[in-house]
């Protein structure tokens, strides 16, 4: 240590940046970052911001919807078999809310991952509308906008699909590149999207991104965005983000064909017990049914009616939102005050701070990610693999990071993130020494 000085305080408002130090103060602040690192190794910790699970107090919520249906209702034909793409109830409901009409969209079981993993496999198998099958072909590629979703990419790989990451711009797609690939390459067959507060960045696309989108003229007939709307309805602000309607964009132009849209109640109400849907043309519905038929004989009707009759309206939907914004935004608000005081002063260091959505993604200096993560780890802090938010987990930079804060109670987030700002500024250090 520098003798009779205090440690070195990067917090100051006031003070030179990192590249004015000398080695021994840079050793200094090592060694004090070092004696708070260990400090939490001590405290024996055990927490979890590796996957953006509701937290307990948001999954209470909606307990009162266990209630809604009674051995007393009368439930006719919902109790049997049939009634393959959901009730009309549920499909004029979650119609309401995606702008679709019945014929537009599909009410399924609790998981829109597995709707995604159906089409891209009906795809792989057996083609869309009659085109050739992909494993038929030499060559089958997928758009990834990065960073992205691991369990979007997670699928493309299980398919031996080719990946391309294309990476974010300025807090939007680079659409540009995007339409070109789409344009002109016959091998690309889909592009992962989740538009409004992305998996993992928290950013929203821009209108004027989702226009160019829709004017597409795939060299592929069987290309199809895969638009997964995970949170469109998850807003932490009442001013949240506005986001177009892509597949009201695509009917303009004749290409709704190219659509397969996804939305769940997975973090409305129940992630294990919710209802996910699939919108897409009346073509590629019929298309989808006739694969479904084969698959199964129909999904769980009763919980479809359970959720409408709770909800009511869209509107009923909207209000219990803004309950999950009440327990979900303080958490953030926590994450984002600290991160703005404890790296502050790291070069090439910054981090999102979105309107809604589950994720917040921290930018760490370049090659650092993977050591933060595995720093994180040894003291009892669990934060999703570096890379994973890249095709095949390979972030080219090894910076990204994704934070999520959503099942942690507020002082656990707090230390976690406390502790991931110390791991941070030590592995940036380090590249130094």
């Amino acid at each position: 240590m520098l003798k009779n000085m205090k440690l070195i305080d990067l917090e100051r408002e006031k003070m030179k940046s990192y590249q004015e130090f000398s080695k021994v103060e840079l050793e200094d602040r090592y060694n004090d970052l070092l004696m708070q690192y260990n400090q939490f190794k001590n405290k024996n910790l055990s927490l979890n911001m590796a996957r953006g699970k509701p937290g307990a107090t948001q999954l209470s919520l909606s307990n009162d919807m266990l209630d809604v249906i009674t051995s007393h209702d009368e439930l006719g034909e919902y109790r049997n078999y049939g009634l393959l793409d959901g009730i009309d109830e549920a499909k004029d409901f979650f119609g309401d809310i995606l702008n679709v009409s019945r014929d537009e969209i599909i009410v399924a079981g609790n998981s829109s991952l597995t709707l995604m993993f159906d089409q891209i496999s009906r795809g792989y198998t057996h083609g869309y509308l009659g085109e050739a099958p992909w494993c038929r072909l030499e060559t089958v590629k997928f758009i990834c906008p990065v960073p992205g979703y691991d369990r979007h990419f997670a699928i493309t790989e299980h398919f031996h699909i080719e990946m391309i990451p294309v990476p974010m711009i300025d807090q939007d797609l680079d659409v540009d590149t995007i339409v070109n690939l789409i344009n002109s390459d016959p091998a690309i067959k889909g592009m992962w999207a989740c538009p409004r507060y992305s998996n993992s960045t928290g950013y929203t696309f821009s209108k004027k991104s989702v226009e160019a989108l829709a004017q597409v003229k795939p060299a592929a007939n069987d290309f199809r965005f895969f638009w997964d709307n995970a949170y469109f309805v998850h807003h932490l602000n009442n001013d949240g983000d506005e986001l177009l309607d892509l597949f009201a964009e695509l009917k303009k132009y004749n290409n709704e064909k190219y659509i397969f849209e996804f939305f769940s109640t997975s973090k409305v109400t129940f992630p294990g017990s919710g209802v996910a849907v699939m919108a897409c043309s009346a073509e590629n519905k019929v298309d989808v049914l006739k694969h479904m038929n084969v698959q199964t004989i129909g999904g769980d009707k009763i919980n479809q009616l359970r959720h409408v009759k709770y909800f009511k309206e869209p509107s009923g939907l909207v209000e219990h939102m803004k309950k999950h914004a009440a327990l979900l935004k303080p958490k953030f608000d926590i994450v984002i005050k600290i991160l703005n005081e404890k790296l502050k002063n790291v070069p090439n260091c910054y981090w999102t701070n979105p309107n809604g959505g589950y994720f917040i993604s921290l930018f760490a200096p370049k090659g650092t990610a993977k050591k933060i993560v595995q720093l994180c780890k040894d003291a009892g802090v669990i934060l999703t693999d570096a890379g994973a938010a890249y095709p095949y987990g390979q972030d080219p930079e090894d910076s990204h990071i994704r934070i999520a804060p959503s099942f942690p109670a507020e002082n656990e987030i707090e230390e976690a993130t406390k502790l991931l700002a110390i791991c941070t500024e030590l592995a940036f250090i380090e590249t130094f020494l």
